[in-house]
């Protein structure tokens, strides 16, 4: 039995849960008293991302998003903002390079509970030009916190 691919009833749920958050996006919205933003877009599908944080110290406390694109770029922003709100600045990197590693192909990265409903996005992995889509807000968190 090929166990790299998921069941037709879990890819069913996936896909749903990938729809809820473009449907209803949670934290879209703008941020204020926000510590770090940026925008970055998508020139190949025109996808693009407002990102804003407010850390304290080490911790984001809070996390938005204004965007338009397609329906894996804006639920991947809805997805990311709910995982790291609240979360060590740190573990949010570390979960961005698993994404990335998840997004890339990496099967055991894709099996990872620690992303929890981000592993609906797995499939993602399949369509090589949607990949940035996907990563759009997790490179936004990166870049926003560089400077």
């Amino acid at each position: 039995m090929d166990t790299s691919r998921p069941e037709p009833q879990l890819s069913a749920l996936y896909q749903e849960l990938i729809l809820d958050h473009y449907r209803r996006p949670r934290n879209k919205g703008t941020l204020e008293g926000a510590t770090h933003s940026v925008a970055l877009n998508n020139p190949l599908c025109g996808d693009e991302i407002d990102l804003q944080l407010r850390l304290e110290g080490d911790v984001i406390k809070d996390v938005r998003f204004i965007g338009r694109g397609c329906s894996i770029s804006q639920a991947a922003a809805s997805m990311m903002t709910q995982v790291v709100k609240q979360r060590r600045l740190a573990d949010a990197l570390a979960l961005a390079d698993r994404m990335s590693a998840m997004m890339h192909g990496d099967e055991a990265a894709a099996r990872d509970r620690t992303l929890g409903d981000l592993r609906a996005l797995a499939g993602v992995a399949k369509f090589p030009v949607r990949v940035k889509c996907a990563m759009l807000p997790w490179n936004a968190l990166k870049d926003a916190v560089k400077s």
